[in-house]
């Protein structure tokens, strides 16, 4: 009835002896894999693989969802729907006891594997009606990550929500609290063209699944209703940014997001997906109208006694040496901004936080710049009484940085507001004040890399006329709010200002207004020296990330599409839908597909694509995708202001097989070519010229020619 993983126990008292839901294979694959790796090698896999169960399941972003909660750390823990144990182990880390129940054998077998060594955790197999009467009823929390949705199939009653959570009400201990994860049945992602996650159809959801479903989700409203009739009236919102699923940043009723900041909407990896407009913009005027409660895409509700946090952000995508956790949250002094580490490795890099405020103060002062103060607090027990860093007490070190909260708005903002009135003017002026200040004592040995926009505050008496602004803002208290990536040694100031320009410009497309040409002349930077600057922020990000790939790049290799109806609106038979040629262009940031773009009449004829395409010298690699179908494509002519462009020095890239002088067969519905135009020494302006013939081909044709089938040529 019972049997040992490692340390881990699963319990079988109530499995009926078979699994009665399975994703197939790929459960197998994921079985393997825990049990052959540990979960340093997760990453690396998940970028090698590039399917999407192995992104979810194995992902240490799925983790944080529940890392930021402030457990007791002889907390009793309850996990419904534990799955493949994406969230287990960091229960596990965090709380006394973990308690986990799945239907699945599998995937709870795969749950055990990979955290065999967890001594504190018992899941149990079986249906959770035949399970429930045996639990425990004293939990100090009972989670419902990704499950409450699931109510109907669990509780078999005419008011299963309500009646599931009076039910789990008897399982939890006084002052004990339920934490519910769930999608919005109106989150924007699904009016802007993503399929509802869990049916796969467009718009099931927004239409209250009308066709009927065994899942629901719900809106804020309605989830408020469903917990009054439960008895239940202590709950707090928070809203999971993108989603719950891959959270990075997580929002409160008292700290909303503001206007600029929702800006990675591409994150759906399931499926392919719409795309009707432009996430980011709808949200900016979502958030200045104050709708954002009502559209955020998940929700996840705090269930019992409020916690002081109040805004989490999460740099967990980048090498151990650097993953940490920023909140701000409330003590007895007020609001307080925290920075943890987020492995044992992070710890170094949080206490240089405290060394470098001492050596930028001591740089800035006099400037007009102030640095925001800080101190580093080494104990849980060290910050005002709270509970401090029981949330990683799995670090030993358990240090944390404090910060002064303060608010005022970032001089990103105010920048972004003078673009919007187009008062170029104004915004040099506001630059040339940062520019000044930033250039305080440059020639002493520590400087802070990342003093862009965003990274200072600007108070300031609004109060006056608008001719009155520019010397009010110039005159106010300038703050630095994050320095951590401040190095030991002199930078020029024109150099961390040409950083400060160049994410302000990739960030946000509306701010394309600005002239990058003059931007570097005011800088007194040639376009070479700007090459050089953009490469040396390249290295920068990768020692950042460790070298691995953004979530944007996981996206882009697991291979799902992006469909802009309004390209094909003309185009309806399904040969038109294959025959369209969509043009990337990367900026030194990679591709994004929100500004990629189609060629219209780019075949002509039905095998002949010839282009004509004027590329600014801002582009380091153009992306051509000369269909949406397996194929073979034959480069009869590829020219860069007139020269040839060949494959040598890597200049040419494909993600195909070559099969002959320049012809290449691609065995996937998303074949590329990509120019890498700043090894060609690039102009101001370029004209790429190019002529290709491309020959469809079913899915199986294609396979063979790119596994090398024998007798595949005979055929062809």
């Amino acid at each position: 009835m019972r049997e040992k993983i490692g340390r881990i126990t699963l319990d079988y008292t109530h499995y009926p002896g078979e699994d009665f839901y399975c994703d197939g294979a790929v459960e197998d694959e994921l079985l393997e894999i825990v049990q052959n790796h540990s979960p340093q090698d997760f990453p690396q896999i998940i970028e090698e693989r590039a399917k999407w169960p192995i992104l979810y399941h194995l992902s240490a972003l799925r983790e944080n969802i529940v890392d930021w909660i402030p457990m007791e750390k002889d907390a009793k823990v309850l996990e419904i729907g534990s799955g493949c144990g994406a969230i287990t182990g960091k229960l596990a880390q965090k709380a006394g006891s973990v308690t986990s129940v799945d239907l699945s054998k599998k995937r709870c077998l795969i749950n055990a594997w990979r955290h065999q060594d967890c001594d504190n955790v018992t899941i149990h197999v079986g249906n959770f009606k035949d399970i429930e009467p045996d639990l425990p009823r004293d939990f100090d929390y009972i989670c419902f990550i990704g499950v409450f949705e699931y109510g109907q199939s669990y509780i078999h009653t005419d008011n299963p929500y309500v009646d599931w959570l009076k039910m789990m009400q008897g399982h939890l201990k006084k002052g004990g609290r339920i934490i519910i994860a769930i999608e919005n049945r109106l989150g924007l992602k699904y009016f802007a063209g993503c399929s509802e996650d869990h049916l796969g159809s467009y718009f099931s959801g927004i239409e209250d699944y009308a066709e009927g479903a065994g899942v629901r989700t719900f809106v804020r409203s309605r989830l408020e209703q469903l917990f009054q009739e439960s008895g239940l009236n202590q709950y707090s919102f928070y809203y999971p940014y993108p989603d719950y699923k891959l959270m990075s940043t997580l929002y409160s009723d008292q700290r909303l997001p503001k206007q600029g900041e929702l800006h990675e909407n591409l994150r759906n990896f399931d499926r392919d997906r719409m795309l009707l407009f432009n996430e980011k913009q709808a949200y900016d005027g979502i958030v200045r109208d104050g709708l954002f409660p009502v559209f955020s895409n998940s929700y996840l509700v705090v269930i019992g006694e409020e916690f002081p946090v109040r805004y989490v952000k999460y740099s967990n995508d980048r090498a151990a040496d650097y993953a940490i956790r920023t909140e701000i949250c409330e003590s007895p002094q007020g609001w307080v901004v925290r920075k943890y580490p987020l492995s044992s490795k992070a710890v170094t890099h949080i206490r240089g936080i405290e060394t470098s405020y001492q050596k930028l103060s001591a740089r800035f002062a006099g400037s007009g710049l102030e640095i925001n103060q800080c101190r580093l607090a080494e104990n849980p027990e060290s910050a005002d009484g709270e509970l401090g860093n029981r949330q990683c007490p799995y670090i030993a070190d358990r240090a944390f940085i404090q910060f002064e909260y303060i608010e005022a708005e970032t001089l990103e903002e105010v920048l972004d507001r003078y673009l919007e009135r187009e008062d170029v003017e104004g915004f040099y002026t506001l630059f040339d004040e940062y520019f000044k200040r930033i250039s305080w004592r440059e020639d002493m040995a520590v400087a802070d890399y990342d003093l862009i926009f965003a990274n200072i505050l600007i108070s300031w008496d609004k109060r006056g006329k608008r001719g009155e602004e520019i010397e009010k803002i110039r005159k106010g208290r300038w703050t630095v709010i994050d320095y951590e990536w401040t190095f030991p040694h002199q930078i020029p100031a024109k150099e961390i200002a040409f950083r400060s320009v160049y994410c302000y410009l990739l960030e946000d497309e509306k701010r394309k207004k600005l002239d990058w040409e003059r931007m570097m002349k005011h800088l007194g930077l040639t376009s070479q020296e700007a090459d050089l600057l953009k490469e040396k922020e390249m290295d920068f990000q990768k020692k950042v990330t460790g070298n691995r790939m953004a979530l944007g790049e996981i996206r882009e290799a697991i291979g799902n599409q992006i469909i802009r109806p309004g390209h094909w609106l003309n185009h309806l038979d399904a040969s038109a839908q294959k025959q369209r040629v969509q043009i990337y262009e990367d900026r030194g940031q990679g591709y994004r597909e929100e500004e990629s773009y189609f060629i219209p009449d780019a075949y002509q004829g039905e095998n002949l694509i010839h282009l004509v395409l004027e590329v600014d010298k801002e582009v380091d690699t153009l992306r051509i995708d000369p269909a949406m179908d397996c194929c073979i494509v034959k480069i009869k002519k590829i020219t860069l202001n007139g020269s040839a462009i060949k494959g040598e020095r890597r200049s040419m890239i494909t993600n195909g097989k070559r099969i002959g002088e320049a012809t290449y067969a691609f065995d996937t519905e998303d074949p590329n070519i990509n120019i890498r135009l700043s090894r060609l020494n690039p102009q101001k302006k370029n004209v790429l010229d190019a002529v290709l013939e491309v020959v469809r081909l079913p899915q199986s044709i294609a396979d063979c020619i790119c596994k090398g089938k024998e007798g595949l040529w005979k055929i062809l």
